[in-house]
């Protein structure tokens, strides 16, 4: 079974180490997403209609909002992945322009050689991660800024995106998406949310699908999985009064169970097990 070994929660985002040996759904994620082998065999992720590698001297970027899944093949054994799930707020205390890590054209290309710096800064972070304790938290973020500067600096489109003016897209959606988003927002705990979301815009499930596809790139069920992801992953780090059954009902799953196969099927690791294994940094 998958799980996490280690995961880091600050203002930065998140950072965790995962031990996997299945594979995951079709998900986003808000932040733009680094992935880097840790050890074990080499592996594939699902992105932009391409399958692409991850190993020894290869990293995977995914841009915020884009959909990917992790391509495990049957009968391979386990890989362990450092995945970086990273604020663009936090990067841009660094250097404002970096703001632009939220865009979704930000990374060039989804998989990308890693050189002997960035294999050498990588190890560097996974050293801290795989042996840090509260005294250490500073370092983790040192060693992750390091990183992600090096990373941007060599594959993405930073300067593109800059020279154009190129602001963060989401508020350029049309009207009727923006309020659909809204509307499911609101109501994560409702299971037929995105039907009525489409009947609250004025549009049939078919052209509503159609027009958030051609708008967005992925399906509304993406868009609002990746929305409950972000709620139940905020309830777990900041250690919310009551049980996760109580998250489940507010998440809109019958039975927690479901809502277990759920958090599984798009991190990896059952929802009790990645909370043991969790540190948050409250500073």
């Amino acid at each position: 079974m998958s799980s996490a070994l280690r995961v880091f929660h600050g203002d930065f985002g998140r950072v965790a180490l995962l031990d996997m040996n299945k594979p995951l759904v079709t998900h986003a994620h808000s932040e733009c997403h680094v992935l880097i082998k840790v050890s074990g065999e080499d592996t594939f992720f699902h992105v932009r209609d391409r399958k692409v590698a991850l190993t020894d001297t290869t990293a995977v970027l995914v841009n915020a909002w884009e959909p990917h899944y992790y391509d495990y093949q049957p009968g391979a054994g386990n890989t362990q992945i450092l995945a970086l799930y990273i604020e663009p707020q936090w990067l841009a205390t660094a250097q404002q322009s970096l703001l632009l890590s939220g865009h979704p054209d930000f990374f060039s290309h989804p998989c990308i050689d890693l050189n002997r710096r960035n294999r050498t800064l990588a190890d560097h972070l996974i050293a801290e991660m795989c042996g840090f304790g509260l005294a250490q938290e500073d370092k983790v973020e040192f060693h992750l800024l390091d990183l992600l500067i090096s990373l941007i600096e060599d594959f993405s489109e930073l300067k593109h995106l800059s020279r154009l003016g190129v602001s963060l897209p989401r508020e350029g959606f049309d009207a009727r998406i923006r309020r659909a988003n809204q509307y499911m927002l609101e109501r994560l705990d409702d299971p037929d949310v995105i039907v009525k979301a489409a009947t609250a815009c004025g549009l049939s499930r078919a052209h509503f699908f159609a027009l958030y596809k051609k708008q967005v790139g992925m399906t509304p069920s993406v868009y609002l999985n990746t929305e409950r992801m972000n709620k139940a992953l905020h309830w777990l780090a900041h250690k919310r009064s009551g049980t996760l059954g109580v998250l489940s009902e507010e998440l809109g799953f019958s039975e927690q169970c479901h809502f277990t196969r759920f958090f599984q099927r798009h991190i990896g690791a059952p929802p009790s097990q990645y909370q043991r294994v969790l540190d948050v940094n409250r500073g």
